[in-house]
Formats: structure tokens, C-alpha cells, sequence
């Protein structure tokens, strides 16, 4: 899914990694489980039983829904990932599942919401050669960079497409590693005709089809750029903000061994 920063880099090579290590937390990761309650009488109204997204499983559990809403499993901790062959590692949602052959060196995505995912991508040391991330500029023009590559990733030949697109925030933290991180965050909503080839405009009625969040983690390490990238529904990261602020939070950087 992600690529990183084409704008200012050259094209990556994906590396094809003999051996990924994968370091879980003590807790052992349990695959999701729904248990669906009988339906409660009619007369309890859907406001009595509305609760974040968060909560929906406690819920399902001790009281009766009418929606017919699917619901995702909740988080319940973080594990580690590890790539010592390629030098980097972060921390994901346990009950996210690996997605192989989704176009990034790793990427692992949300069983139940599936426009939530994250990924890592970096550049090959044989094109580009960093020194540290202040190589991209300052925080500020990293920003615009990352946001044009995202907006050249999704540009459509559809009819009646259009993308609203806004920086929401750019930061640099040192981290307990001793590097540098760039991180950034955008907001990207798409809108398209309901009709894109009906003749009067009042047929052609505009719809959001989706507004997500991105947010980049930028780090330089082996000569190159590497890239955390999470992507999640505007929504769903209301709810989610602390646990996705960990992972990004997580990523490092680590010296490989030649």
C-alpha cells in the first residue's frame, strides 16, 4: 500500500527479507471472538445501549443490541515486531493480522475495520544515501511531501473524483535511541459523483466516500529513509488516538550489521 515519498526519492527497491523475527509481548495473542446475545424486547431504546466503539464487545456481552451494525473487536494490548535483517521495529495492535504481498515490506492491517492498517516502507541504500532525517528539511517541508505523495497515490481517472486534503500537524522528537523521527499528520477525504454521467448537474449529486487519517513516522538509519505509515478512518482514530499515538511512539530505527 504504502510508497514511500516518490516525490523526493528515487524509486524503491522492495527488499524481500530471508527472515523476519517477530518478538511478542509475554501475553499470548488470542484470534478475536464475537459472541452474539439474544435479541432484548423493543421497548429498550437504542440510545440506552449506545457506547464508543471501544466498548462494543463489553457490551454485546452483558446487555441485548438491536443495530445491525458489525462491531470491532477492541484492542487489548501491543505486540512488538522486530526486523533485524532490515534494521527497524514498532509496536502494532495484537489482534491486527500480517498482510503478505500488500505491496510494503510489512504491513499489518485491522481484522474488522479494514481501512485501518499500518505499514513500513524504506529506500534502497544504492539510490539514496542519508545521513539523519534533517536531510529532508525541516518538519514543516517533510510535511508537504509526504501529503503530495499521498495525493499522487490516490489520484483517479474516475469522472466526479475529487480529494480535500489538509496538513494537520508536522513535529520532530528525539527519541530514547538517540535519533531524530519526523512525524506527520494529514487528513484526506475523497468525494465523487453519484452519477458522474448524468447531464444535469442536479443529478450529479456529490458524496463523501471516505475521510481517513494518515500519520508518518520519518527516521534515517543503513543510509536510508524509513517510513511508518498508519492509516486509519477519521472516526475510528477518535476512539483510537492513545493506543495509534503508541505505535507511532514505537518505531525505531536500528544499525544492521554489513
Amino acid at each position: 500500500m504504502a510508497v514511500i515519498l516518490h516525490s523526493f526519492l528515487p524509486s524503491i527497491q522492495t527488499l524481500t527479507s530471508p527472515i523476519r523475527q517477530r518478538i511478542p509481548s509475554t501475553s499470548s495473542t488470542r484470534s478475536p471472538i464475537i459472541s452474539f446475545p439474544k435479541c432484548c424486547s423493543q421497548s429498550q431504546s437504542i440510545k440506552d445501549v449506545a457506547v464508543p466503539r471501544r466498548n462494543a464487545m463489553a457490551l454485546i456481552l452483558s446487555t441485548c443490541i438491536f443495530s445491525n451494525s458489525a462491531f470491532a473487536v477492541p484492542s487489548v494490548g501491543l505486540l512488538e515486531y522486530i526486523d533485524t535483517f532490515d534494521g527497524y521495529s514498532f509496536k502494532y495492535p495484537k489482534n491486527w493480522i500480517q498482510v503478505r504481498g500488500a505491496g510494503a515490506d510489512i504491513f499489518f492491517r485491522d481484522p474488522f475495520v479494514l481501512d485501518e492498517n499500518l505499514s513500513v516502507e524504506f529506500s534502497s541504500p544504492s539510490s539514496s544515501r542519508y545521513n539523519s532525517v534533517q536531510d529532508l528539511g525541516p518538519p514543516e517541508e517533510a510535511g508537504k511531501k509526504v501529503l503530495k505523495q499521498y495525493l499522487t497515490e490516490f489520484m483517479s481517472t474516475r469522472l466526479g473524483v475529487r480529494r480535500e486534503s489538509n496538513i494537520l500537524s508536522t513535529s520532530s522528537r528525539m527519541a530514547d535511541d538517540g535519533r531524530t523521527y519526523y512525524q506527520v499528520e494529514v487528513n484526506i477525504k475523497s468525494y465523487a459523483n453519484n452519477n458522474e454521467l448524468a447531464v444535469m448537474p442536479q443529478d450529479r449529486v456529490v458524496r463523501l466516500e471516505w475521510d481517513r487519517r494518515y500519520l508518518s513516522v520519518l527516521g534515517v538509519e543503513n543510509s536510508r529513509l524509513y517510513e511508518l505509515r498508519l492509516q486509519t478512518p477519521e472516526n475510528v482514530f477518535v476512539e483510537e488516538e492513545n493506543e495509534l499515538r503508541q505505535v507511532m511512539d514505537s518505531f525505531r530505527v536500528n544499525k544492521v550489521n554489513a
